[in-house]
């Protein structure tokens, strides 16, 4: 049963009339391959940093190849091209890239910033496309996303590995069947000793197109900590908030059935990575109407080092992280043991191959762009929150914060 707060493709499209009508029918329905068994996806990577090169080894693993590169920082540019071989060629631009009519698809690794113009930019280009989270920048920036891929017949898969994870979806069928009973509070957490210390602000050792870093947004002055953090710096990022919030806030709101929260209010501050403008320590709490959930953030503490989510019902409370998941039923004693357990990571294979195999079958994946959208809306408003020092709140339709 749906919520009146979820958000679909279906009530995403026809619930939002400031998008205007008819974007389910494609406008822009491009030419695309007739895929054998055995035929190559040629990809090019936009964004080669630690993220993206990873995401690309494992894209190459399971038989993508890539034909071109583009990244500012030419240390990364370099690794990049060595990393796909020697028919790959380098691209200063990423829309040059785009216009090479070889690459079916493309993986975009850049800070979040750039992803709306990037990605609109890529489907209208006719390429498919694996994007990292978190989608958007901003909520309006997702609704241009969502109008833009559908307006086209493109595959996007949004970075999300939960969502193809076999831990998470075997802890959902317990939500599901309703072994936790009724849910009033969801915490998430995450907890780290990483970067806790003054943001490093030596010179970079190699060469960086710091305007092309910048774009699409005015070129700002160079400092070398605002392109070694970017998360940390509200122009490029939403900070951790959004950051690590995209995939935990989604398993929530999935698991949940909720939709996106109505209400969010956020405290936050830097403690230990002077420099930095985003939080390093933050508690976020958000109103679903029937359940509260929190999300809480320590980069200065590892105790249960990582993440964790606890779904408290009255029948019982599942405890879900990057090991699998523990189910432990009521009345919870010092003593209880476990009723269920699960064990079993996150990879981002079965991820990255469910984007490889819809490209060929041009079948929906398992995180398209109204997941992506949803997943980062509450800590989205939760920022707002931080912003303004108050309570935020979220139309019915996922599209425009008010206070």
């Amino acid at each position: 049963m749906q919520s009146k707060n979820h958000v679909n493709r279906r009530s995403f499209l026809s619930g939002t009339a400031t998008l205007g009508a008819g974007l389910l029918a494609a406008q822009n329905i491009l030419p695309r391959p007739v895929w054998g068994a055995n035929d190559k996806i040629l990809m090019g990577i936009i964004g080669a940093g630690g993220r993206g090169q990873g995401v690309m080894s494992i894209l190459i693993r399971q038989g993508a190849a890539f034909i071109a590169v583009c990244d500012p920082y030419r240390p990364n540019e370099q690794s990049a091209l060595e990393r796909a071989g020697e028919k790959a060629k380098a691209y200063p631009d990423y829309r040059g890239l785009l216009e090479n009519k070889d690459i079916n698809a493309v993986l975009i690794a850049t800070p979040e910033h750039q992803h709306c113009v990037q990605l609109i930019d890529s489907v209208q280009a006719g390429k498919d496309v694996y994007c990292e989270k978190p989608m958007s920048h901003s909520i309006e920036e997702g609704v241009k996303m969502i109008k833009a891929v559908r307006e086209t017949d493109r595959i996007v898969q949004i970075g999300m590995q939960r969502r193809s994870s076999e831990a998470v979806h075997s802890a959902k069928k317990i939500v599901d069947e309703g072994r936790l009973g009724k849910v009033h509070l969801v915490r998430a957490q995450w907890f780290w000793q990483h970067h806790n210390q003054p943001l490093d602000n030596s010179p970079l050792a190699g060469e960086l197109d710091w305007k092309q870093f910048c774009y699409p947004g005015a070129e700002i002055p160079f400092e070398p900590m605002k392109y070694r953090y970017w998360r940390y710096f509200w122009v490029f990022s939403g900070g951790n908030v959004t950051d690590q919030g995209t995939h935990l806030m989604d398993v929530i709101q999935w698991f949940m059935n909720s939709g996106t929260p109505k209400e969010a209010e956020c405290f936050g501050k830097v403690f230990e990575t002077i420099g930095s403008e985003t939080p390093d320590v933050f508690s976020a709490t958000y109103d679903y109407g029937d359940f509260i959930a929190t999300w809480t953030l320590a980069y200065t503490n590892r105790y249960q080092n990582g993440w964790t989510i606890f779904f408290h019902g009255d029948k019982g409370t599942l405890i879900l992280d990057d090991n699998g998941y523990t189910l432990f039923d009521e009345p919870w004693e010092p003593d209880s043991q476990p009723a269920l357990e699960f064990k079993g990571g996150i990879p981002t294979e079965p991820h990255t191959q469910n984007f490889l195999d819809c490209v060929k079958s041009r079948k929906e994946p398992n995180a398209p762009v109204e997941v992506g959208h949803t997943a980062v809306c509450g800590p989205h408003l939760s920022n707002a929150a931080w912003h303004k020092q108050r309570r935020a709140k979220l139309n019915p339709e996922a599209t425009v914060i008010v206070f």
